[in-house]
């Protein structure tokens, strides 16, 4: 069974100031929070400070993403190299990066795999738009971005990925799938990573429910058999709301 994680993406929204202010109220609101693992993900800019103020508190930190290269002339981009000596963690293939910057599945894969290679732990976001559920291709859609996304990887390597589900309907608009419908796409998802790896893989890959988590639908998720965490976004930039799911999800340590 997949250990409990909870990753908060701050996404492009606090100054280095205000992200250390964060972090030092974080780190007592998720302390003694057992069997979950906790991971943050700040702007860029304020990484190495985050980081320094979660020494020795069990808190991770990680990336909001990462290009594919190691070095090169790709300017305003930050490589894997970079990145692993002040992070554990980097996600990749979030929606917003696929819907707004046009990020492409091979692009996404090529991040996951240099991401490892590095000795990082990707977070590979999955997820449907609104029509694409609605014309039920939901399944077949984020079946192939699965797929895509771990391309090439052994089971090993899969092993060290975590996948968040995120329907792109229910980011940001107060809008989250049920219960049931986001454990029906997960135990799909677990199909899926269990075909292109094993079973045993597939059980111990955490798979994070994303899209409008709050404290108060977080303890109901929790209860779903396949969703092992959640990847939040506003509620992580409010120490006692994202505290209160962690604290939601450590029922299933």
């Amino acid at each position: 069974m997949a250990t409990p994680f909870v990753a908060g993406n701050w996404k492009m929204n606090t100054t280095i100031s205000e992200a250390i202010e964060l972090a030092r109220e974080l780190r007592p609101a998720l302390a003694g929070i057992d069997g979950v693992t906790r991971v943050v993900c700040p702007p860029l800019v304020s990484l190495a400070g985050v980081s320094a103020e979660f020494i020795g508190s069990g808190i991770g930190v990680g990336a909001q993403n990462m290009h594919s290269e190691p070095k090169g002339a790709f300017t305003g981009e930050v490589s894997g190299p970079m990145l692993k000596d002040i992070c554990n963690y980097v996600i990749v293939g979030h929606s917003e990066r696929r819907q707004i910057l046009g990020e492409q599945d091979a692009f996404i894969n090529a991040k996951v795999r240099a991401a490892l290679a590095v000795g990082l732990t990707p977070i590979l976001c999955v997820g449907e738009t609104l029509d694409q559920r609605d014309a039920n291709q939901a399944n077949s859609i984020v079946a192939g971005q699965i797929q895509a996304g771990l391309a090439d990887l052994t089971a090993g390597e899969v092993a060290q990925t975590v996948v968040a589900y995120e329907p792109i309907w229910a980011i940001g608009t107060g809008r989250a799938a049920t219960p049931d419908m986001a454990q029906e796409m997960m135990a799909a998802i677990r199909f899926e990573v269990a075909r292109l790896s094993d079973t045993e893989t597939a059980s111990a890959v955490p798979l994070l429910y994303g899209g409008s988590v709050n404290g108060e639908n977080s303890p109901d998720l929790a209860t779903q058999a396949d969703i092992d965490g959640a990847l939040v976004g506003g509620a992580s930039l409010k120490p006692d709301h994202f505290a209160a799911i962690a604290r939601a999800f450590a029922i299933r340590a």
